[in-house]
């Protein structure tokens, strides 16, 4: 069994209040919730309304099968994400 955590942080500079950020962050999670069945949610910058740290979580029996969902996950973000992707992290437990 594996369990792989990749975090994300996110900027956003177009949003101006923390009601804006959290419309977006929901879109955005639920979107990768329903396309790839994996647990997301903001992990830091809670309170600051242009930046924020997801942490997207799955489990399988097969490392490379998280491997290749997280490269879909990070290309759907970097494409479709309404900020910009300062970076990401991959982590296997």
């Amino acid at each position: 069994m594996v369990i792989g955590l990749v975090t994300f942080e996110i900027y956003f500079p177009y949003i101006h209040s923390l009601k804006e950020k959290r419309k977006i962050l929901s879109k955005l999670k639920d979107k990768i919730k329903l396309k790839f069945n994996v647990s997301i949610a903001e992990l830091d910058f809670l309170d600051k309304w242009q930046r924020t740290k997801i942490g997207v979580v799955a489990i399988n029996s097969k490392k490379i099968t998280i491997e290749k969902m997280f490269n879909k996950i990070v290309k759907e973000i970097e494409e479709n994400s309404e900020g910009e992707l300062l970076n990401y992290k991959i982590e296997y437990i």
